[in-house]
């Protein structure tokens, strides 16, 4: 029987690409929901579900370690030996800086057909706890640099991967990591059957509390203890506190603290001033809508020093802004670049004509609940950026304290999420007509993410060897000076 491949990248409307399949006017005027679930039942037809176990590498002529290359295109020489480093540290954190790896080997595998907004680098360390602007205690997706209209199931996959990975990572058995990947499918694919009942609106509000965090991870009791000082620090005091620990007084002016080797200023800065942010500003003002805008003049901007950011985004452009309504009254907002999507090309070309629209847009449409100064601007040298709030709030699970039953716990909470995500996203009826309530797919999606990581560390050891012999330079530390030029 016939596989659907994804066909050849055509430009395409952003909301189009995430509407595909929806009902036309007219055509169900009973019942859409179940219009949209035979639809995606159909589709088993050309794509199977128990297909997706059956190829790992959609395209044969692959080379991981040009693949390496051409994604450290247009960042900062002087901090790749950092990013290789940390993607050294074992074949996990190798598989969380190599997303462009997953994303090349998934085009010309099979596909459904669905096309959702898709988070594009969906790993386990992808999740968080976070305060909601009302202040409510979140858990959802917190990275969405790669967010792309793309098939469903890339997610799934990616996802799902992460989880034998962090299982061999952590020393469990392979039954166990097994039984935790396994989880996350099944989890996303029975919460999509709650959800493709539900009305338009109540999905768009769906969110997972910490409540939600601690009802499922017994044993969590870090994380749910983190989270919840966040949430009793989200109010003035927390404010203050960041200030305080981030920002000192020199001359008589406040200063970001230098905390070299991850948060200094640049030496341009001295001879500049602040005032080399304002034309990048100005430029972000005009991406937020009018009450924002009111919001964002009542703060002057202060100060600003470069930021070192996590596996995936080492090497590329990140600031921290100080900004201020009044002596005790500060805004932090990091500034950082957004580079081409992993999946362009691949998945499709993208709607939008700034990356960072790209990735706003994608994180306003997964999230729950999203940073009400996200924004995006570019600079005058043509580099892209997003902008949001420095979240000091925030609160990740520790995977070395884990035991067995919290990571398949754990799944189950990413693929909840996952599911409310694309779901919030549009297709959540046609997503579960294509699953159905059976296991075919999440058996399918297990096998596949078992041969994946068998493929992972091979690139792993590729690239293991290729730094011993030079190719790759490491550094355990970036400079503290001027790794921004």
């Amino acid at each position: 029987m016939a596989q659907n491949r994804l066909p050849d990248a055509q430009p395409t409307n952003g909301a189009e690409a995430v509407a595909h399949g929806a009902a036309a006017p007219g055509e169900a005027t009973l019942d859409v929901r179940e219009t949209l679930r035979l639809r995606g039942r159909a589709m088993r037809q050309s794509c199977p579900r128990t297909s997706h176990g059956n190829e790992i590498l959609g395209q044969g002529d692959r080379d991981p370690l040009v693949l390496i290359d051409q994604s450290n295109e247009g960042r900062l020489a002087s901090l790749l030996p950092v990013r290789f480093s940390r993607m050294l540290a074992s074949p996990f954190a190798f598989f969380r800086g190599t997303a462009i790896l997953q994303a090349y080997d998934l085009r010309g595998t099979p596909t459904s057909g669905i096309t959702v907004q898709c988070c594009g680098d969906c790993h386990l360390a992808n999740f968080g706890v976070f305060a909601s602007p009302e202040g409510s205690t979140l858990f959802d997706i917190n990275d969405f640099d790669e967010t792309f209209p793309a098939p469903f199931e890339w997610d799934i996959k990616r996802l799902a991967t992460s989880f034998l990975l962090a299982a061999k990572w952590c020393e469990f058995s392979a039954a166990q990591g097994r039984t935790a990947c396994t989880a996350a499918v099944e989890a996303y694919r029975t919460a999509i059957a709650r959800f493709a009942e539900m009305k338009v609106l109540e999905i768009w509000h769906a969110q997972t509390t910490i409540d939600d965090v601690a009802h499922l991870i017994h044993s969590a009791a870090a994380l749910e203890k983190r989270a919840k000082k966040r949430k009793q620090q989200s109010g003035k005091g927390a404010t203050d506190h960041v200030f305080h620990q981030l920002t000192t007084e020199t001359d008589g002016q406040l200063r970001i603290v230098d905390q070299p080797p991850l948060l200094y200023h640049l030496e341009s800065q001295a001879a500049n001033g602040e005032h080399q942010m304002e034309p990048l500003f100005a430029a972000y003002r005009d991406s937020l809508s009018a009450d924002r805008r009111v919001l964002l003049d009542r703060f002057w901007l202060v100060d600003e020093a470069f930021k070192v950011v996590g596996v995936g985004s080492v090497g590329t452009r990140c600031y921290v802004t100080l900004w201020l309504g009044g002596r005790d009254d500060p805004l932090f907002l990091q500034i950082k670049e957004a580079r081409p999507s992993v999946l362009e090309g691949l998945a499709g070309v993208s709607p939008f004509n700034s990356d960072g629209e790209r990735i706003v847009v994608g994180q306003r449409l997964m999230q729950a609940a999203s940073d009400i100064f996200l924004g995006w601007t570019s600079d005058t040298q043509g580099n892209e950026y997003y902008v949001r709030q420095l979240h000091e709030h925030k609160a990740a699970v520790d995977l070395p304290s884990m035991k067995p039953r919290d990571l398949a716990s754990y799944a189950t909470l990413c693929g909840r999420t996952l599911a409310r995500a694309h779901a919030k996203a549009g297709q959540a009826p046609t997503i579960h007509g294509y699953l159905g309530r059976r296991s075919n797919f999440d058996e399918a999606i297990t096998n596949y993410a078992l041969s994946y990581c068998d493929q992972v560390q091979q690139d792993y050891d590729a690239f293991r060897a290729a730094v011993e012999a030079g190719r790759f330079p490491i550094a355990s530390d970036p400079p503290p000076e001027q790794a921004a030029h």
